[in-house]
């Protein structure tokens, strides 16, 4: 690789950590407003509502925090479509929220999407504290991590980070949120094969890691 490749990939990366970083700081930052306009119109809070919100604005400040601090990408996916994949699954989801109105789904089904929310926010908060200073969100290889979480199937974030969409979706429940969720989780298959790909060109070991390791099902649900 010659000098001038090097540079515009150091470039491409520094530029990437900034723009991944801002987004992840204005999400946080409207998160925060949001949990001051909980107190504003109700005085007091409701329970659910104030823990989904703190656990989103945890989530989004650690992927903001380690974007920042990760490690350089030893090999990257080529070509347009894994950077495609990547964008549109990181960020379709918001769609959601952005595109649809809230459903009028009675408080059983709110308060299960608020606990699917919660509960998604959270897990994923566990996992990227796990994966470190590894995390990507284009298909990059930085480090094969296998341990934790990992140990368990070969993608806990994106696993975790569903959980976290089906809550969304059924907040916004319509045809239109049942589609984007459907098209959100095409693209996060392709994020995985991509992302296998990149890892399994970058570190051997990695052929040994996914023939003892399920993708996305644990073991004992699937049995």
């Amino acid at each position: 690789m010659d000098i001038s490749r090097v540079e515009v990939n150091r470039v491409s990366d520094l530029v990437g950590r900034i723009a991944l970083a801002a987004m992840f700081a204005t999400a946080a930052i409207n998160q925060t407003l949001g949990v001051v306009a909980l107190f504003a119109d109700y005085g007091e809070p409701r329970f659910l509502d104030l823990a989904t919100r703190l656990a989103s604005i945890a989530y989004v400040v650690l992927v903001a925090s380690l974007t920042i601090v990760r490690l350089k990408p030893i090999r990257n996916a080529e070509g347009f479509e894994p950077r495609l994949s990547a964008l549109a699954g990181t960020f379709l989801s918001i769609a959601l929220v952005a595109a649809l109105p809230l459903a009028d789904i009675g408080t059983g089904l709110r308060v299960t999407a608020l606990i699917l929310m919660a509960a998604g926010w959270i897990l994923s908060a566990c996992v990227l504290l796990s994966l470190g200073r590894a995390f990507s969100v284009m298909a990059q290889a930085r480090r094969l991590v296998t341990t934790g979480p990992y140990a368990i199937v070969r993608h806990p974030l994106y696993l975790c980070e569903e959980v976290m969409v089906l809550g969304v979706a059924l907040m916004h429940l319509s045809i239109v949120a049942v589609l984007i969720v459907a098209a959100h989780w095409m693209f996060q298959l392709r994020r995985m094969t991509n992302e296998e790909k990149v890892l399994g060109a970058a570190f051997p070991e990695c052929a040994a890691y996914a023939a003892r390791t399920p993708k996305i099902i644990p073991r004992l649900f699937r049995a």
